[in-house]
């Protein structure tokens, strides 16, 4: 069964996940603002000796190592596993708030390496890298920590569908999540809590386009970036951009061919008419466009329209995540689930999951803004990466297979 390492909605499932009265690691570093869970290649060790550090991803409240090892272990590839028989020391970096600032979970992450680097027996570089946002947050880190001359003694840098220029999230999703909350969330904390994740600080870095409330608006594709996320790359392009000294590794859970998840554009998604809210919400097409239309009982429609946008839900990309304990529901998903909320009806779902991030942004070859750069096969010379691998299936963000995981753990051992 597949599995997303970073689940944004929570444990796959309602029993504990990965063994939780008896912890699948070795042993445990508390951190200031995080934690990190450390597993021994042998039996016989006290202390890390090829040490890997994978940092967590962008979710709702503080990572959970349980649910982490679920994901990296009990799935299609046995990930932990597999590093270790081969001689490496896996640590999984959590976040006390995953949701909080790149550069905030960024200081975990440089105490993280400096922790691993004081624990280590002998010289062995360090691999250094994430999940998703916790790709960003290493990058990052190590490129700050080289900006300060400072040496983080990683010959690797790894990241796992990684948003490096971007990711996306349907701005009629964005906009009706924070109208629900806007118009119902007050009697009920449970329909704020989309509205909330996506305008919280590391939504606003990691979303190419954003949308704060549920007004109406006109965004054209040159537009919209929250100036968390302008701030963010400015802070980035100080720190040098990217760790200059490792060798930058990436996979990317979308195909590198150009060929998509066959989701039509300018189609509806997600419908709802009921006693107290009505809802359209359309899957993003180019030209001009109306993604979104929704309004309260006896109240003028409020619209959310786009302009010059690329077909950017049925791009080549990972899938965004379902909630397994919410009827596996994604992004589209998920705004059918507060239209059934507010109503006490189902609402019509047409389309559950879309493109999280696009294959393009996870090997850092092309801005998302192209729609030609989408659906083409990937151009390796134009990355930043060094090497990268893309899935050969579109399929769910930081889902472990063990075409990736294989594909990382070969290029581990050349070190």
């Amino acid at each position: 069964m597949s599995k997303p390492v970073v689940s944004i909605w929570g444990p796959l499932s309602k029993a504990q996940p990965a063994a939780a009265e008896t912890a699948p690691w070795d042993t445990e570093w508390e951190l200031r603002n995080g934690t990190a869970w450390v597993f021994y290649s042998s039996s016989s060790q006290t202390a890390v000796r090829r040490p890997v550090i994978l940092a967590d991803g962008f979710a709702m409240g503080a990572s959970n190592g349980h649910v982490l090892y679920d994901g990296l272990e009990n799935g299609d590839y046995p990930f932990i596993s597999s590093l270790r028989e081969s001689g490496l020391d896996v640590v999984l970096l959590g976040f006390n708030d995953r949701s909080a600032s790149i550069l905030d979970n960024a200081d975990v992450a440089i105490e993280c390496i400096r922790r691993t680097v004081a624990d280590r027996e002998g010289d062995a570089m360090l691999t250094v890298g994430g999940f998703s946002m916790g790709g960003m947050v290493t990058r990052y880190a190590l490129a700050k920590m080289e900006r300060q001359r400072e040496d983080h003694q990683t010959a690797t840098y790894l990241s796992y569908d990684t948003p490096h220029r971007g990711a996306w999230l349907p701005l009629g999703v964005q906009a009706f999540a924070h109208f629900v909350k806007e118009k119902w969330g007050s009697s009920n904390p449970l329909l704020s809590l989309y509205s909330d994740l996506v305008n919280s600080p590391a939504a606003r870095q990691m979303l190419r386009w954003h949308v704060a409330t549920g007004t109406e608006v006109t965004l054209d594709v040159a537009a919209g970036q929250d100036q968390e996320r302008t701030d963010f790359l400015e802070a980035l392009q100080r720190m040098g951009d990217w760790p200059q000294r490792p060798r930058l590794l990436g996979v990317a859970n979308g195909t590198g061919t150009g060929a998509g998840n066959n989701i039509p554009a300018d189609e509806t998604a997600m419908a709802a008419l009921g006693p107290k809210a009505s809802a359209q919400l359309r899957t993003q097409g180019r030209g001009r466009q109306t993604v979104a239309q929704m309004a309260e009982a006896r109240q003028a429609p409020i619209t959310i329209n786009t302009t010059g946008f690329p077909e950017l839900d049925g791009a080549p990309g990972g899938l965004f995540p379902k909630a397994p304990l919410l009827e596996d529901a994604a992004n589209f998903g998920m705004a059918a689930m507060l239209a059934a909320m507010v109503n006490g009806q189902p609402a019509e779902l047409t389309h559950n999951a879309s493109t999280f991030v696009p294959t393009i942004s996870a090997v850092a070859s092309a801005e998302i803004d192209d729609h030609n750069a989408l659906y083409s096969k990937v151009d390796r010379e134009s990355s930043d990466l060094h090497d990268f691998l893309c899935a050969t299936t579109n399929e769910g963000h930081t889902v472990m297979t063990p075409e990736l995981g294989k594909w990382i753990l070969a290029r581990l051992q050349e070190m």
